[in-house]
């Protein structure tokens, strides 16, 4: 059995936005951006894939590509009335639903080709095909409510392959740990009152959304907002727990990660300091926790993460360390965010909020 599948495919990477400058509509004197375009940017995931190959990566995983989710699929978590108007204004050219939401012609079908990905993804790893998978989805999906798109998430994708899995017979709990640096509301909301599915959110405070993603003590919720500046020994302290731990009591039948880079020290849309070399470490002890409760069954989405340079490198981490492969793709900013982590005070503050979260879930 191969160990790791990635699922992706060309046509994610043609998705396009709409008239913006970074997250503000061009008009008055928003002045538009020589590039054009959101940061939500098809570079950040061609050139991981690039990087992929130019490393010899790719030969380690089965890459392939996967049908696009159908509009069965997609009803399961939106209602008809969201998809009747996307496809609409996806055939009339394009526009925006929702908060942030801007899409071209033939938005609606990239959506599904971005929740097929994840589906096959997740379906490769419980159908023991493959031990886990990543799938390189595009437009993202974890912002995404049943009704209402925002944040460049146009289809819930983590939820589509959650509901898939379910109609086919595949699995009955599932756990979603979300890794992005923005809080992962939409899959919340889809599942607040669903006593099968856990989600799991690890977020800069405040970041985006800005009115939801405080802590919660909920059983199948936990929210673990971070203050801005949060580094390495932060995030696995997170991990280590609360994140890790509520996951081992559920007791899902998968890991399912929402694996966003946005959390990199080289980002535009947050203000944290985690390194390639963080979204390793935090692939292996997910990898272990999966190894010890659910037969090693993880699946991942692509969400966000914003620079071009370095998102590369975050994913060829977390890809090795998922396949197994002794392939590196050295870190050309380690130094530079080493010397950037936060101080031993800055820590023990945030390792004190940590410490009163986790007494609160007890």
């Amino acid at each position: 059995m191969t160990q790791t599948a990635f699922f992706w495919d060309e046509r994610c990477f043609w998705h396009s936005g709409g008239n913006y400058a970074f997250t503000l509509p061009v008009g008055d004197l928003v002045q538009p951006l020589a590039a054009g375009g959101l940061p939500e940017s098809p570079e950040t995931k061609r050139r991981l894939k690039n990087l992929m190959d130019a490393t010899g990566l790719s030969g380690a995983v089965a890459m392939q590509s996967a049908d696009a989710a159908s509009p069965e699929d997609a009803r399961r978590v939106h209602p008809q009335s969201y998809l009747t108007s996307f496809k609409d204004m996806s055939d009339a050219g394009g526009g925006e639903l929702g908060l942030r939401t801007p899409f071209g012609k033939g938005g609606f079908e990239g959506a599904l080709l971005s929740a097929g990905l994840a589906s096959a993804a997740v379906s490769s790893v419980l159908t023991g095909k493959t031990r886990n998978a990543y799938a390189l989805s595009r437009p993202p999906g974890h912002h995404c409510l049943a009704d209402f798109p925002n944040g460049f998430c146009l289809m819930n994708n983590i939820a589509i392959a959650i509901e898939a899995a379910r109609a086919n017979g595949l699995a009955k709990r599932f756990a979603v740990l979300d890794w992005d640096v923005h809080h992962g509301n939409g899959t919340e909301a889809i599942y607040a009152d669903d006593p099968d599915v856990l989600t799991v959110s690890i977020h800069q405070d405040r970041n985006y959304p800005l009115d939801t993603g405080a802590f919660t003590t909920a059983p199948t919720n936990l929210n673990i907002p971070l203050p801005p500046g949060a580094g390495h020994r932060v995030y696995l302290r997170a991990m280590a727990q609360l994140a890790l731990p509520a996951i081992r009591a559920f007791e899902p039948d998968i890991i399912i990660v929402a694996c966003g880079y946005d959390a990199a020290a080289i980002d535009p849309l947050s203000r944290m300091l985690a390194s390639a070399d963080t979204f390793r470490r935090m692939t292996r002890m997910t990898m272990d926790l999966a190894d010890d409760i659910c037969d090693g069954r993880i699946a991942m989405t692509h969400e966000g993460g914003y620079s071009e340079v370095y998102v590369p490198f975050c994913g060829h981490a977390v890809l090795g360390e998922m396949s197994g492969s002794k392939i590196h793709a050295p870190d050309p900013m380690a130094t530079t965010i080493a010397a950037r982590q936060p101080d031993d005070r800055f820590d023990a503050f945030v390792f004190g909020q940590l410490d009163e979260m986790a007494a609160a879930r007890a």
